[in-house]
């Protein structure tokens, strides 16, 4: 493999702490052997006090995950890693002393020695195979939501994860707000009995969405910055053009993003899943028009129809998904006192006697009618909880995170399901969770996996 390795010292300056590295993660070893089988941490070169962490991906959402998990105090970013070098002279202005890459392959093969866990903040088609390289390497991983852009895919990375130990984080970063936590506790109390059908509504301005969507032609001139083939990755070779895929307007394509559902679905189906005890959907559709060119649709309803558990009131259960400014029917979500109109973003769990209301953007949920509701509303018992620190302090203890890739897989899977409706029927489409097939559907089953480009295969995943 050629080395991309840009040349520069990387001797990072230690200082001598009061509790060794090996001491401070030795309890999180031992702790982690006994519960999830972790490696825990400890193969860097240096060990000091510190969780040696690479970044691949620092641009964008890359480079926030990268600052929210340096904020910890007991991390040090030891390598940086990104196909655009504006983005990494960003990052090595505020990490002069970690070294730089262009290639994750190359990061992940020459210099694993280096550090102990990393964060993958990459656009989505190439979320999994940097997080199922580094996971066979023994790597804990930090990585943004969805877990990937295929269902075959976020199975590989779940089943990875699980045989090799690592401590894994998804980036669904509200399941760890005090909003979220207190709202699944509501719907599991059973104060609006059990629970008949939820409502999900998310119709931000797609931020995202190209400038230019004609791809035909001989394209554009690559940017000096820009490793375009590095960026394409696994995908197959095609021309760059401006305003298009780079920066961050890749999510509107197919094979690359996921679409509005993609994005904001993990977010949005977390409370459900968990408050409900959700597992995969037996079926899901379309209700508006689908799409079948290079672009995701604009807008979408879904439905998805999942087993019911203790918690809801049938045997199944049906969630609603709306987006691209298609509103839910606004007569069967009641409204807390002082709100005349839905809100951009939020969520309506209907019960057997009254209602949970939750507006997305802010704000606790809202048990309606409130009459059924007399106790303190602000939940002092729910201490505050960083999503990034979480997982560093995983590693430490030698426990789960609370986005663990054991939930965060099925959990994406779920989104996926719906968000594939997209581009294959608006009738029912079956699916199986087991073989990952749409049994009444091969064209549908037909985008569960993909190929991956000459010279990006990874053994087991594409």
């Amino acid at each position: 493999m050629t080395n991309l390795t840009e040349s520069k010292s990387n001797a990072p300056s230690i200082q001598r702490p009061t509790v060794t590295r090996r001491q401070l993660l030795r309890s999180g070893t031992a702790a982690a052997a006994g519960v999830i089988g972790c490696p825990a941490i400890v193969r860097s070169a240096s060990l000091n006090s510190k969780l040696q962490v690479a970044c691949i991906g620092v641009g964008g959402m890359g480079a926030r995950t990268m600052d929210s998990v340096a904020s910890h105090s007991n991390v040090q970013i030891t390598a940086l890693c990104d196909v655009d070098s504006n983005y990494l002279d960003a990052a090595s202005l505020k990490h002069p002393d970690a070294s730089r890459h262009l290639d994750w392959r190359e990061l992940l093969a020459d210099h694993s020695g280096k550090f102990d866990a990393v964060t993958i903040g990459t656009p989505d088609h190439m979320h999994a195979a940097p997080a199922v390289t580094a996971i066979r390497a023994k790597k804990h991983v930090y990585l943004q939501k969805p877990m990937a852009s295929t269902l075959h895919e976020c199975r590989v990375i779940t089943r990875e994860a699980a045989a090799a130990g690592v401590v894994t984080q998804l980036g669904n970063q509200g399941r760890s707000s005090i909003e979220s936590r207190h709202t699944v506790e509501l719907i599991r109390s059973g104060i609006v009995g059990k629970i008949k059908e939820v409502i999900l509504w998310e119709n931000k301005k797609l931020s995202w969405w190209p400038k230019n969507t004609d791809i035909r032609g001989r394209g554009d001139a690559v940017p000096a910055s820009l490793n375009w083939d590095l960026w394409l990755g696994v995908q197959t070779p095609r021309p760059y053009f401006a305003d298009t895929y780079h920066p961050q307007t890749w999510r509107a394509w197919y094979g690359f993003g996921v679409g509005e559902m993609g994005d904001m679905g993990c977010h949005h189906f977390d409370i459900s899943f968990d408050a409900l005890k959700l597992t995969a959907p037996l079926r899901v559709r379309q209700l508006t028009p689908i799409t079948t060119g290079p672009l995701w649709g604009k807008q979408r309803q879904v439905e998805l129809v999942f087993p019911g558990s203790d918690i809801t009131a049938g045997d199944t259960v049906k969630v609603t998904w709306h987006d691209g400014d298609k509103q839910p029917d606004a007569s069967r979500i009641p409204l807390p006192p002082g709100i005349d109109t839905l809100p951009e973003s939020g969520a309506c769990w209907i019960g057997e006697t009254g209602t949970i209301f939750k507006n997305y953007r802010r704000g606790m949920p809202v048990v309606l009618p409130e009459t059924k509701i007399s106790a303190d509303k602000n939940p002092t018992h729910l201490a505050k909880q960083d999503h990034y620190h979480d997982w560093v302090d995983a590693v430490i203890e030698g426990r789960k995170a609370c986005g663990d890739f054991s939930h965060g897989g099925p959990l994406t899977e779920a989104v996926l399901v719906g968000a594939m409706a997209d581009r294959v029927s608006t009738d029912w489409l079956h699916w199986d969770c087991d073989s990952q097939t749409f049994t009444n559907s091969p064209e549908a089953t037909s985008l569960v996996s993909r190929t991956y480009r000459d010279g990006w295969n990874i053994p087991g995943l594409g």
